[in-house]
């Protein structure tokens, strides 16, 4: 994985409510059949987008000047939200007829829908954060490794990323 997959990746998980969006392949065993498709279907991207947006105004210290430039991001925010809402709507529907083939191809959509979601906030951000001052920019800089330091502990302790 790449620095700058890694700097996206990052910047995913504080701008998209803290937790970076983990998605595999559905495992076919009975017991993952019962758990797999609730806890894939819970998982809602725009369920706390507003106020993941508006804590992220008020940390980054968001002023007046630079509102245009938030507010793009936060658009952003909003419409990759609503697009992975969809996307993971349709994998869900299709899962139950799904043979093996069919969900790793379902996955592979749902990751590159990921991956262009990142580059296009990736891209709305470079210009709200270069606008900023050094100040500022520090502050992003530290409420960004908190968020980052704070999730990869949530995921070691639920063992959320486990490969399996």
């Amino acid at each position: 994985m790449t620095r700058r997959t890694l700097t996206a990746l990052a910047l995913v998980a504080a701008l998209a409510g803290g937790t970076a969006v983990a998605v595999g392949p559905i495992v076919a065993d009975a017991q993952s059949q019962q758990q797999q498709p609730a806890h894939h279907a819970a998982f809602d991207p725009g369920r706390h987008i507003e106020g993941r947006i508006a804590y992220l105004k008020t940390e980054l210290k968001i002023t007046d000047a630079q509102a245009p430039l938030f507010d793009t991001v936060a658009n952003v925010m909003r419409e990759n939200a609503r697009a992975m809402d969809q996307v993971f709507a349709q994998r869900m529907q299709q899962y139950p007829t799904m043979n093996a083939l069919q969900n790793m191809q379902s996955y592979e959509r749902v990751a590159e829908a990921h991956a262009q979601h990142v580059q296009r906030l990736v891209t709305a951000f470079v210009n709200l954060y270069n606008a900023m001052p050094e100040q500022q920019k520090q502050l992003t800089d530290q409420v960004f490794r908190a968020n980052a330091g704070a999730n990869a502990q949530k995921r070691m302790q639920t063992g959320r990323n486990e490969v399996r």
